[in-house]
């Protein structure tokens, strides 16, 4: 009798210690899954807030809540992009000279449609150390200049090869859109509008069917600490520089 019970007890430890190692185990592999689909996820709302900055320079400091509208931009329209040449020496600082003074006096040499008024513009250019110009009277050289280039959204945002129409979709979510909203805050004592979007997902889009357990833990765990069960960047309520809540 005494031997059965022994037995029955070495079962019932094997199999708590059983049970104990595979909640461990279950834990472990949870975080590390749910560590790399984030790792893809957080880097597309990254992508998202890039298009959305950009998107807000040229659309009077507003954002887009539509990604019909945002990829479209993102694919189509093209964002100023400033060549530079050069930079000022401490001599012509000291001289009084500045980059926007500089900018003018070359945009004017360039302007000057009468040939009399460009060739003194640009002497006056040569002189301060801009440029260099030949027995003409041509230039031959830019010391300084600041050109402004229009260039592809797609092409100045992006590496090669990337995907606009994926901003939409989160990873591992099966299909599954992040949720993107546009809000306004007007509780500064300034009065100023400041234009605020967000974009997120929750757990159960990309963490469901992984451990049924573990997730809602996960949730009740921030919904105990009122935080947003999942990954979102920016706020549409509350002007947050437009962080993500990962950071």
């Amino acid at each position: 009798m005494k031997k059965l019970v022994n037995i029955v007890l070495t079962l019932c430890v094997a199999g708590l210690a059983y049970i104990c190692v595979g909640s461990i185990m279950g834990s472990i592999n949870f975080g590390k899954e749910r560590e790399m689909r984030e790792k893809e996820i957080i880097a597309r709302l990254i992508d998202i807030r890039t298009a959305q900055v950009a998107f807000k320079e040229l659309h009077q400091g507003q954002y887009t809540a539509s990604f019909d509208e945002l990829i479209e931009f993102v694919k189509n329209d093209s964002l100023p992009f400033i060549k530079k040449v050069g930079e000022l020496t401490d001599k012509q600082l000291e001289d009084g000279l500045t980059e926007p003074k500089a900018v003018k006096l070359i945009d004017e040499a360039r302007k000057a449609k009468k040939p009399a008024v460009a060739k003194r513009k640009w002497q006056e250019a040569e002189k301060a150390g801009l440029v260099r110009l030949n027995k003409k009277g041509e230039v031959e050289e830019y010391y300084f200049s600041r050109d402004t280039m229009w260039v592809l959204a797609l092409d100045t945002l992006y590496p090669d090869g990337f995907n606009a129409d994926s901003l939409r979709y989160v990873p591992f979510g099966e299909g599954a859109e992040f949720e993107l909203r546009t809000g306004c805050d007007s509780s500064s004592k300034s009065g100023n509008k400041l234009y605020l979007f967000e974009a997120k997902t929750p757990y159960r889009a990309y963490l469901e069917g992984i451990n049924k357990d573990e997730l809602n833990n996960l949730i009740d765990l921030q919904l105990e600490l009122g935080r947003y069960p999942g990954l979102k960047v920016g706020d549409a309520e509350v002007g947050n520089n437009n962080a993500g809540n990962w950071e």
